[in-house]
This record gives C-alpha cells, structure tokens and sequence, in this order.
C-alpha cells in the first residue's frame, strides 16, 4: 500500500497549462480545505455537456487555439502517467494503466469540461478587448510562441536545455529575466501555480483514500496537513519551470513587446480573461488529478478498472 509521505513531494499530477501571457495554471480556491472530489465515474467525459459558446466567446476560445494546447496537455500527461508509472506500480502498469491515463487525459473529455467554466467566467465580461488582443499580429505571433514552446518542452533534453540557461541568466542577473519576472508578478502566476499545485495534490489524495490506496482512514486534516508541506518543493518547482517556460516562448520579442504583453496582463480585460482562464483550468487539473488518484489506487489494489 502506498501512504501519502511516500508519495512524491513536487506533486503528483502534472498541473502546469498553458500560459496565453497571462495564465500559468490553475485558480487559487479561498482555501484547501474547501476543495471537494469530483463525482465519481474517473475516466468518463463530462455529465452534463458544456453550453453552446457565444460566437464572441468562441472567437475568443479560436484565436487562443485550445485545441492545439489540450492536444499538447494529452501528451504530457501521458509522459507523467509513466513517471507515475514508475514509481508507484514499479514500471508494471501494463497497457491497462496506459490507457486509463491516455483516457483520463483525453482532449476531447477535458475541453468542454475547461470551456463550460471558462464561458460561464467570462459571461458578464466584456470580450472585445480580449478578442481584439489576441486577433492582431502581436497576439497571434504571442500564442503561437507560447504553443511551439509548449511542444518544444515534451523533449526532455529541450527542457533540460532551457533549465540550465534559466540557471545562467540567474548567476548574470540578466535583464531579460527581470523582465520576465515582471511579467510573472503582473499575472501573479507563481502563486497561483502554487496554490493550483497543493489543491491538485488534495483531489489526488482524495482520489488515492477513496480507492483505498491510503491506509489510516486519514482525515482532510491529514491530508491537508501532508499537501502544505509540499509547498516549498511546488513552489521551487513552480519556478523553474515557468521562467524557464517563458525565457524560452519569450525569446524572439523585443522588450518592448513584453512590456506591452505586461501592460495588457495587468488591464482590467487582462485581468478578466486571466481569472477565467485560472478557474476553468483548476476545474481541469482538479478533476484530472481525483482520477488519477482513484486509478492508481484500483491498480495498487489490483483492481479492475
């Protein structure tokens, strides 16, 4: 049986998603303990279908190439359920593992589940200066660096690569890191990684405890107490992987233009469209990770699933 100290400190789910300029990852909740399991039923598409879009709206979901992004999430998901592979089950996972988390995954099932909450966020909102952003050149040419980067990272030796440059411009105190650190802070992206990161933990945790994987019969107060000593490591991780991230998307811009990538994210439409983009990912990342947690728990039990 595995517990919950023996299982992997820097997260158990990959909860990173795309960053459009604006968003990293997941919403903060107002705290852990009001995160709560999804409904049962872990490698299903969602219940109830996500709402006809307004056309304003599927402009906005078009030009911001969700497609392309969930595409690229199912591979590195995918990727994560062998590092999962591997240390809970010993490499023994077998086909039967592989494709519940290429099911879990799945773009098709976690896309409507992203766009039902991100159109309900972004319902009252004013979408013009948000479609007009990312409709001219600089918001087009932005999303596709940020896309290419995101693809380019699925190679571990492109990640390790741009790791140890981040290592480098740190030791020069480069300039540009500065500005990328600027452009972090106006989003406020690491924390809100952070925070996304501990919630994706407690829903694996509880998928792990309803699957009883955990022995103990913990308490969320034993849960949460194990997630919150996590938070260096998340955050340490959290880090590296975004400036590295960005450095690299970033790269072909001139100052000028992260400053006005900057000046946008810190905007009142800025600011809407990050919140929504916030909220519709940790509704993702939550649900992926209680599925993740419920089948590993069914495959440690040795379960079908």
């Amino acid at each position: 049986m595995t517990t919950v100290a023996t299982i992997r400190r820097d997260g158990p789910v990959r909860w990173r998603a795309m960053l459009f300029g604006l968003a990293a990852g997941l919403a903060t909740l107002p705290a852990l303990a009001e995160v709560t399991p999804p409904a049962a039923g872990t490698a299903e598409a969602p219940a109830t279908p996500a709402p006809a879009a307004t056309p304003a709206h599927a402009e906005l979901t078009g030009l911001l190439r969700l497609d392309e992004l969930f595409a690229i999430m199912q591979k590195e998901g995918e990727a994560y359920g062998d590092e999962l592979q591997d240390e809970l089950f010993a490499g023994q996972g077998g086909p039967r593992w592989h494709q519940e988390v290429r099911d879990i995954y799945a773009a098709d099932r976690l896309l409507p589940l992203f766009l039902a909450t991100f159109d309900a966020a972004l319902a009252d909102a004013d979408i013009a200066p948000m479609r007009d952003f990312f409709a001219a050149p600089f918001g087009r040419r932005a999303v596709d660096l940020e896309l290419a980067a995101r693809r380019a990272l699925l190679d571990e030796g492109v990640e390790e690569a741009a790791t140890l440059r981040l290592e480098d411009m740190m030791a020069a105190e480069a300039p540009r890191l500065a500005q990328i650190e600027r452009f972090a802070a106006a989003a406020d992206l690491i924390e809100a990684n952070v925070l996304g990161g501990l919630n994706a933990n407690l829903a694996f945790y509880r998928g792990m405890v309803e699957g009883g994987a955990i022995p103990g019969d913990p308490t969320d107060e034993d849960l949460l107490a194990d997630v919150w000593s996590q938070e260096d490591s998340i955050r340490a991780e959290t880090e590296r992987w975004l400036y590295s991230y960005l450095l690299l998307a970033y790269d072909p811009l001139t100052d000028d233009e992260i400053d006005g990538y900057i000046a946008f994210s810190e905007s009142g439409p800025g600011r809407q469209l990050n919140a929504a983009l916030f909220a519709a990912f940790d509704r993702v990342f939550e649900q992926v990770s209680y599925d993740l947690g419920k089948a590993a728990a069914a495959m440690l039990a040795g379960q079908e699933i």
